[in-house]
């Protein structure tokens, strides 16, 4: 064969490989090219939606949305990003927690999406950064909505805050939900409903050039707002039931009887929640991570406190309601008190006793230990166990917000599997004055208060009023079967403790214009030799005695309960707890019962049920 043949067979071969794949591509690959050309030329963007606002009853707003600008990383356009990322950590402060972010967003990014690298740019970076933008190829600066607590730490630990997106919530959310947001709720209300404040996100396809950038939108879809949540919560007196609490470590939680709606939930002292938004410093989390203070603790539901005298009238309704006291039944009262064949003495707070004879109604009033260790006694651990667990105490109330504690309601069962250990007698008398091994949630003293003033009929408690059900609000499984004397003597036992002259919160009654039902509480640190005396100036600041208050009012017509505690407020001998509750209840009340109310109260129907008859009518005498 000449070599011109061969030539000639070479090009022939050539021409006809070159038309095979010409013909493969326009006609056999066409739909695959088409598509892959189009995805270059055409993009899906996502459309983060606006979050939910959350407000108060009075539509006063705890949670919005302002604008805010957003420094992002197209990493399709950028040919060394670690170069990119080392300049911009010389032009503007950069957290290494926001680099570490950054890499590990990177990831889960769509083509050509910016990934968020800094939050909440401030007029000088952006300033900085647009004079630099010639050498910055793939760095954009984009508006978007991000959350603002207009309070700062007021409502921190209810409403909580929204955070940026981990690797492990990338991990676990429905990514398609979360397209185009950065930001997840991470603590309080904000994560409890997340799914509804969220709301849905939208799309839109735009159409860019060989270099990204968009060159017109072809279609888009617009995102669904998340859904408003309107709360209980009453700012007004929140914000007063935070300024009673001032720099005292503590919890105030105000709840209302009739729909179990939290009107306050004060836990101090607190943090400022906005930081969290867009990345809170190293620095910044370490100095609240690390405080003795422990101002990220939200103590309403996650504290656990001794309730002290607190549960007393709880505890003499169940003597009741075994028949093991009446309002005939008395003890002696020496100042202590001794277990058959036992040498060991229990004292009263009240080294002199309160008398010769101490009866139920002067025990509540006067908060006599004497007389709830021969009642706790006689009804041992079990049944006063179980006589208390009705009113919600040892088991978490089913609020709606995530992180509550139980608190502990001990009984020989419980001992035994939890410790390994037979319980003691002395144990139930330590029980039957709220120490020992028992220990609440403010949040379950308020509730157990309101169950107190509902007379038995449980409550749930809850902080969004809509748009969830109400339905779900309250659960009203049984009523306790004192009969109604039995809870007259309780209810005017506490009435005393407030206006009787030997009330242990008789301070507190001065200038009333309502009946207050109340129990003072004093829970031991550490413990206390037999033979010595309690003496604060002689202890550490945290070793001191917390100092506790629960109260329901009117009495006649309940419609708010409150439970206080301030952490070692035991500095002397003064009752430093019902004060505060006085100054929530007037924020509450007083409105209600004052003619010339702005209208801002928690129920007109409420008001006009005060006002229609006096206050305290057919409740018993006061002292």
């Amino acid at each position: 064969m000449s070599r011109l043949t061969l030539a000639v067979l070479i090009v022939l071969a050539c021409l006809l490989l070159i038309v095979w794949r010409y013909f493969s591509l326009q006609v056999i690959e066409h739909n695959r090219y088409t598509t892959e050309s189009e995805r270059n030329r055409v993009h899906v963007q996502a459309m983060a939606p606006k979050r939910g606002l959350i407000k108060d009853r009075h539509g006063i707003l705890l949670a919005e949305n302002r604008p805010s600008r957003t420094l992002g990383l197209v990493k399709e356009r950028i040919r060394d990003l670690e170069g990119v990322l080392a300049a911009l950590v010389e032009l503007i402060e950069i957290e290494d927690t926001d680099l570490q972010r950054f890499r590990d967003q990177l990831r889960f990014a769509r083509p050509f999406e910016a990934v968020p690298l800094k939050f909440n740019l401030s007029e000088e970076e952006i300033a900085i950064l647009a004079v630099n933008q010639h050498t910055l190829v793939g760095v954009e600066i984009t508006a978007e909505l991000a959350r603002y607590y207009p309070e700062g730490e007021l409502y921190a630990h209810v409403v909580g805050y929204t955070g940026r997106i981990n690797e492990r919530e990338q991990a676990q959310i429905d990514k398609e939900r979360y397209d185009g947001t950065h930001h997840i709720g991470k603590v309080g209300l904000e994560k409890q409903y997340e799914d509804l404040l969220l709301g849905e996100v939208g799309y839109r396809n735009v159409e860019v050039n060989a270099f990204g950038r968009i060159i017109r939108e072809i279609e888009s879809s617009d995102p669904q707002p998340g859904t408003d949540l309107e709360l209980y919560l009453d700012s007004r007196v929140h914000k007063v039931a935070h300024d009673a609490l001032g720099v005292n470590r503590g919890a105030i939680v105000a709840i209302e009887v009739e729909t179990g709606g939290i009107v306050a939930m004060v836990s101090t002292p607190s943090f400022d929640a906005n930081q969290f938004v867009t990345g809170v410093s190293t620095k910044q989390y370490s100095e609240w991570r690390d405080s003795p203070d422990l101002p990220l603790y939200n103590r309403a539901i996650q504290g656990q406190y001794p309730p002290g005298s607190t549960l007393k009238p709880v505890f003499a309704l169940a003597g009741l309601h075994y028949g093991v006291v009446d309002e005939n039944f008395v003890v002696r009262d020496r100042g202590w008190y001794r277990l058959p064949n036992d040498s060991r003495q229990y004292r009263d707070w009240k080294r002199q006793g309160h008398g010769t004879w101490v009866g139920l109604h002067q025990a509540i009033v006067e908060s006599c230990d004497i007389y709830f260790y021969e009642l706790a006694f006689n009804l041992g651990i079990d049944r006063l166990h179980d006589f208390s667990a009705q009113f919600g105490l040892g088991k978490r109330t089913g609020l709606d917000i995530p992180s509550e504690r139980r608190g502990i309601l001990p009984s020989t069962t419980w001992k035994r599997n939890v410790r390994g250990q037979a319980w003691f007698p002395g144990e139930t008398l330590s029980a039957g004055i709220g120490q020992g091994y028992m220990l609440v949630t403010p949040l379950q003293l308020a509730v157990a208060t309101a169950n107190l003033a509902r007379r038995g009929q449980s409550i749930t408690p809850r902080l969004v009023k809509g748009p969830v059900s109400d339905t779900s609000a309250r659960s009203v499984p049984n009523r306790l079967e004192n009969t109604e004397h039995e809870w007259q003597m309780v209810i005017d036992a506490m009435v005393d403790v407030v206006h009787g002259e030997r009330g242990t919160a008789r301070s507190i009654s001065r200038n009333l214009s309502y009946k207050i039902a109340g129990k003072t509480g004093t829970a031991q640190v550490v413990g206390i030799a037999q033979g010595e005396e309690y003496d604060a100036e002689a202890l550490a600041e945290r070793n001191r005695d917390h100092k506790l208050f629960v109260a329901f009012a009117p009495v006649d017509k309940p419609l708010i309960a409150v439970a206080a505690v301030i952490e070692n407020g035991g500095k002397t001998g003064k009752v430093v707890g019902a004060p505060l509750v006085r100054e929530v209840l007037d924020a509450y009340l007083l409105p209600l019962l004052t003619p010339e109310s702005d209208g801002k109260t928690a129920n007109t129907q409420q008001a006009a049920d005060l006002k229609s008859e006096p206050i305290g009518a057919g409740n018993g005498e006061v002292g």
